[in-house]
C-alpha cells in the first residue's frame, strides 16, 4: 500500500474525525473507502455513457425495458 498526502480544511477534518469516532473506524479507512466508491462511480458513469446510446438504439429506454427482457 502506498501513501498519498491530501490537504483538507479543518472543517472537513473535524467532520471526518466525528464520523471516525462514531463508527469506530480510522479516518484513513473512511477516506480510502470514500475514494474507492468515488472511483467506482466514475467508472460506472463512464461505462453508462458509452453503453446508453447503444441501448437506446435497441429500444431500451427505461429500467422496465431491460427487466422486461430478462427471462
Amino acid at each position: 500500500m502506498s501513501t498519498l498526502t491530501v490537504r483538507i480544511d479543518s472543517e472537513l477534518r473535524n467532520e471526518l474525525k466525528k464520523i471516525s469516532e462514531a463508527e469506530h473506524v480510522a479516518v484513513s479507512d473512511l477516506v480510502r473507502e470514500s475514494l474507492r466508491k468515488y472511483v467506482m462511480l466514475k467508472k460506472f458513469r463512464g461505462l453508462r455513457n458509452t453503453v446508453l446510446p447503444l441501448a437506446e438504439a435497441e429500444g431500451y429506454l427505461t429500467d422496465e425495458d431491460v427487466f422486461g427482457n430478462i427471462p
